[in-house]
């Protein structure tokens, strides 16, 4: 005679819902680890866009001390305006013109100034 130990129904029930809760635990951490890694990101952008905050600042900072004297003050006058003090007159800068490269010398120039000729 086999001795059949049966497994009661209750056992597979308990087995069952612990798979289940386990099951449903490894989702919960999935969302968690999910949710770590928005915020994560969501960190290194804001860190970015105050980077870009502090360099704006210092460039208003920096224009906020050139108006604050009068030599900065002209010159943002002279700049937006078009301003010139009594006696002075506009420079106009030309730059030089492109002056082509010289045409390639045939072959036969070119096989004398190898030969030295």
């Amino acid at each position: 005679m086999s001795r059949h130990k049966t497994v009661p129904i209750k056992e597979y029930l308990i087995a069952g819902s612990l798979i289940l809760v386990i099951i449903w635990f490894v989702f919960l951490i999935m969302g968690i680890a999910r949710k770590e890694e928005i915020a994560r990101h969501a960190v290194k952008d804001t860190h970015a866009q105050l980077a870009a905050l502090d360099e704006r600042r210092a460039t208003l900072q920096q224009n906020l001390d050139d108006l604050s004297t009068d030599r900065g003050q002209e010159a943002v006058l002279r700049q937006t305006y078009g301003v010139a003090k009594p006696g002075e007159q506009v420079i106009i800068v030309v730059p030089p013109k492109a002056t082509p490269p010289p045409p390639p010398l045939p072959w036969w120039k070119e096989a004398l100034i190898w030969l030295k000729f």
